[in-house]
């Protein structure tokens, strides 16, 4: 879920639905919104070779995007294996049940909550399905249980809702805390960085080619967006309402919701660090 239109300077991508990496197809769901860009990106994945496939983000409970999926994999010679979870929002997770019935597969999460079988996912885990090798990466901060997934073979990482293809997302508070978001984001560009990550698969948004310029640049736009809510409450702008007319007025008033959880999730922060 985004809380701003594009932005001066942000790193562009061009693959909005389709193959993104040779091991990765997206199927793009049809809910596209102020909030959710084109829509949902459901991500396919496999080995190259491999007759087994794992699903990211199956998205909303629309059945003719799930069933599109299914056939997606199948017209690719796959079958799905797996069905992962970036994190719990509605427009990523609510089909996970119904795509597993589908497909006959387990759903794993960080939230026990949204997993259908035993196994969950963590820290530093690997998930390996024919051949094909995801990393866990914890990214919290969008929200508690948001996950990143490392696809080394491709130098790539799917960021769920964390690093979006267009525009920057929110600190949905109070589950999502800013600290932990800006954290996950040092936590991303230290893959870019130490592990050669340079592709973002995005959960909303086109593929960016430039993983390293995206981070930096969502970390220059949270420290930017940051001290321009301190600014604010220093002018008299005392309540995240207020906050938001004055910060975002630039911001369509449709995203203005949006952007409350995200000014709250940053006064929450200074307050924290004796700022305001």
């Amino acid at each position: 879920m985004t809380d701003a239109a594009a932005l001066p300077g942000r790193p562009r991508g061009a693959v909005v639905s389709g193959p993104a990496t040779e091991r990765a197809v997206n199927v793009l769901a049809p809910n596209a919104s102020p909030m959710t860009l084109d829509g949902t990106n459901t991500w396919i994945l496999s080995e190259p070779g491999s007759a087994l496939a794992v699903v990211v983000d199956p998205g909303p409970l629309d059945e003719g995007h799930l069933a599109r999926v299914r056939d997606t994999a199948e017209r690719l010679g796959k079958r799905v294996a797996l069905t992962l979870l970036t994190h719990g929002h509605a427009d990523h997770a609510e089909g996970a049940a119904r795509f597993a019935e589908l497909t006959g597969t387990t759903v794993r999460a960080l939230d026990p909550a949204l997993r259908l079988g035993d196994e969950g996912l963590a820290a530093g885990q690997v998930v390996e399905v024919g051949g094909l090798e995801l990393r866990v990466v914890p990214t919290p901060g969008h929200t508690r249980d948001s996950l990143s997934f490392h696809l080394p073979a491709c130098r790539a990482v799917l960021t769920g809702d964390t690093v979006l293809g267009r525009g920057t997302t929110m600190v949905a508070h109070p589950d999502g805390r800013l600290g932990d978001y800006l954290d996950s984001l040092r936590r991303l560009r230290s893959l870019t960085v130490d592990d050669g990550v340079h592709t973002v698969l995005p959960g909303h948004g086109p593929v960016l080619d430039d993983a390293q310029g995206a981070v930096e640049f969502y970390l220059a736009h949270r420290a930017h967006r940051l001290a321009q809510v301190e600014t604010a409450v220093e002018d008299g702008h005392t309540t995240p309402e207020a906050v938001v007319a004055h910060v975002y007025a630039d911001v369509d008033r449709s995203l203005w919701p949006a952007a409350e959880l995200s000014v709250r999730a940053q006064l929450e922060y200074l307050a924290e660090h004796g700022l305001i």
